[in-house]
């Protein structure tokens, strides 16, 4: 089932304006001062999104095409918002062959998202992962660290329930 993209308004507040303004005016003199900029952007707001990135541009002085290309390039920067609810089911080998593809399918038809999206009120993300260390529970999802192991399709609407 294809999903329909997602997308959460960006919610900057001045705050958090301030913030970064104040790390880039301390830091944007020093070399290499992009990638502790950006780490400390994605701290304050979460995620690097456009909104964020063009302001990281404006205020260093650096096109904005390497400010994205640099958060595109490094699997750390998150360019859109994860959810309060961290949903990360493993596709490792041993969770894969037990069926965690259909866990994944599952997941996506119920909250409407896909890989790396976030649902629209901000209370769920979904992310596939490689390996969490747990391959004798396969397979395994994790909920904000909280591990679910030896699933089946039936139980993801219980366990999603849990957290409405």
């Amino acid at each position: 089932m294809a999903c329909k993209k997602q997308t959460v308004p960006f919610a900057g507040t001045p705050e958090q304006e301030a913030e970064l303004k104040a790390v880039i005016a301390e830091l944007k003199d020093q070399p290499g001062a992009l990638m502790p900029v950006m780490q400390k952007a994605q701290d304050i707001y979460g995620y690097l999104p456009i909104e964020v990135q063009t302001m990281i541009s404006d205020e260093m002085g650096i096109p904005l095409e390497k400010v994205y290309g640099v958060s595109t390039f490094y699997a750390q920067f998150a360019l859109q918002p994860k959810g309060k609810y961290k949903v990360s089911v493993c596709l490792g080998t041993a969770c894969y062959v037990k069926g965690s593809g259909d866990i994944f399918n599952k997941l996506e038809e119920l909250l409407g998202i896909t890989n790396g999206e976030c649902t629209a009120d901000g209370k769920f993300s979904l992310d596939s992962c490689r390996c969490v260390g747990a391959c004798g529970l396969a397979p395994v999802m994790m909920i904000n660290g909280e591990v679910y192991g030896r699933l089946t399709v039936d139980d993801i609407p219980g366990i999603l329930a849990k957290y409405n």
